[in-house]
């Protein structure tokens, strides 16, 4: 066993232990074949501790920490902690931290489906059940960088949580206790500190959680040279994650366990394209070769301008473009590329309405966007177009509202695509009747489910009979929705409402194609 830890099984089902040896040769005749010799790194130091053992993490950063692995030498294993009391421990445990991986998609053109054995992680702690073995890492001298990803809600100070829980109920306040046990073990001696990469899908993530941490520090009178020491000798760095993982495939499972040879109950999916910023210092390319291995990821000092790319161009594509192509009768992105005018209708969306407005230099932006129309394509992902519709009037207010201003301020007119797609969300919003699940509308001889905050719904029920004209004013004037009065924006209101009257009398495809 890595690390020397505990063997699972010492005292167990031996019946598994066996199961694990043998996918554990065959795991690593597999890696052998791909030509790195994982089990090299069965005495490897544990430098990375990463709180958050779900799939998007396994796909995503044991995945770069794996190729730095075997393409940069980086030599370190990734210790997982189970943030929440169920989980995946004791299954990660029984399979000694392997798994498979598929990559899968298009790029430059090509179909590609790359199946990796991940073996940098070492094991599982359940601090649930064994708090102290969590405490323990923190006297781990070799251990340097600690991951997370405890979803969009993980990252919440809630002074309800004590020092004296074992462990703390929220995970910033579980961070605040590893830390201080790292700063009696440590705190003494510089570089022994963090570098904390925070993944959740909030702005400034590792700010916000670097603020948490140092709530619980005053609130638990932790003192001030602790204070100090989190300031001082640890980097948060807010990071941008970009990947679409798919999980555990559970109708392909028993085929791919067959093929392989193996019973593998983490089998993880994503897409094969994948993009890191990590906003950080300059001294983090160094301790972090990831340029070496030549994986995409980046460390800059400013993260924004990538998010800002990544929101305004892959989600501003999907919303500004799904509403309108699931009126038309599409039911699925893929399936949308494969329309040559709803494919036209989002292109020139991204190309000549929302590149225009972004500040990174017009080749890098041009290129994620050739990326987005690969990965809209990927062949391995049915992605709903009712799922991404799922609280539409937020999203595109975040989404492509920044667009809308951005082009009307540079170049003195209406983006007619942009606006266009705010008449598709009114024409997708147009329901009849509301229920407990949602409003109902319709598309054809078809019934669907509208979902957002209960407040929108009322609203476009009230709407429901309005003409186009008055539709639009009402919408557009909605402060509650957009945090201003979008009708104060020179004849947004009257292009609305014209594109709503066509999209009634002739349908939104009809609209689209009038767009190009």
């Amino acid at each position: 066993m890595d690390q020397g830890y505990a063997d699972p099984w010492r005292d167990g089902d031996k019946s598994k232990k066996k199961e694990s040896v043998i996918m554990k040769k065959l795991c690593y005749a597999t890696l052998e074949e791909q030509g790195y010799e994982g089990y090299l790194l069965k005495e490897a130091p544990e430098r990375v501790l990463q709180f958050g053992e779900g799939n998007f993490l396994r796909a995503f950063v044991d995945y770069f920490f794996d190729m730095m692995n075997e393409k940069a030498g980086f030599n370190g294993k990734v210790v997982l902690c189970q943030p929440i009391a169920p989980g995946l421990a004791d299954m990660i445990n029984q399979q000694e931290g392997l798994y498979t991986l598929y990559l899968r998609g298009f790029e430059n053109g090509q179909k590609v489906n790359d199946k990796r054995i991940i073996s940098c992680v070492s094991r599982c702690l359940n601090p649930y059940k064994d708090y102290q073995a969590l405490m323990d890492c923190a006297k781990n001298p070799d251990l340097r960088y600690i991951a997370c990803n405890t979803t969009e809600a993980g990252i919440v100070y809630d002074p309800a949580c004590q020092f004296a829980d074992q462990p703390a109920s929220s995970y910033p306040g579980k961070l605040t206790q590893f830390l201080y046990e790292r700063f009696q073990q440590f705190g003494s001696q510089p570089g022994k500190g963090f570098v904390v990469l925070s993944c959740e899908l909030i702005d400034n993530n590792g700010k916000e959680l670097e603020k948490c941490v140092l709530q619980y520090a005053q609130q638990w009178a932790l003192g001030q040279d602790f204070e100090k020491w989190i300031q001082e000798e640890n980097i948060f760095c807010s990071t941008l994650v970009d990947r679409i993982v798919t999980g555990y495939p559970r109708t392909e499972a028993a085929a791919i366990n067959e093929e392989n040879g193996y019973e593998d109950n983490l089998i993880d999916t994503g897409e094969v394209f994948g993009f890191w910023v990590i906003e950080g210092p300059e001294s983090l390319k160094k301790e972090l070769p990831f340029d070496k291995a030549g994986l995409p990821v980046l460390i800059t000092d400013n993260h924004k301008p990538y998010k800002q790319r990544k929101v305004r161009i892959l989600n501003g594509a999907h919303t500004s473009m799904v509403l309108g192509a699931y009126l038309a009768g599409q039911d699925i992105v893929r399936d949308c590329m494969e329309d040559s005018v709803i494919q036209g209708f989002m292109n020139k969306t991204i190309y000549e309405e929302i590149i225009p407005t972004l500040t990174l230099p017009k080749e890098e932006l041009e290129g994620f966007a050739a990326s987005v129309t690969e990965r809209f394509k990927n062949p391995f992902i049915d992605h709903a177009l009712l799922a991404i519709a799922l609280n539409s009037t937020s999203k595109w207010k975040a989404r492509v509202m920044p667009s809308l201003k951005g082009y009307v301020e540079k170049f003195g007119e209406l983006p007619k695509c942009i606006t266009a797609s705010f008449a598709f969300y009114i024409a997708f919003f147009s329901g009849h009747t509301l229920t407990e699940e949602g409003l109902t509308g319709t598309r054809g001889d078809q019934e669907y489910t509208i979902k957002d905050d209960r407040f929108v719904l009322e609203f476009f029920a009230e709407h429901k009979n309005d003409d186009p004209a008055a539709m639009a004013c009402a919408v557009c004037a909605n402060e509650a929705f957009w945090g201003e009065d979008l009708s104060k924006l020179p004849g947004f209101e009257e292009a609305v409402a014209g594109y709503l009257a066509q999209i009634r009398d002739k349908g939104t495809y009809e609209v689209m194609k009038a767009c190009l």
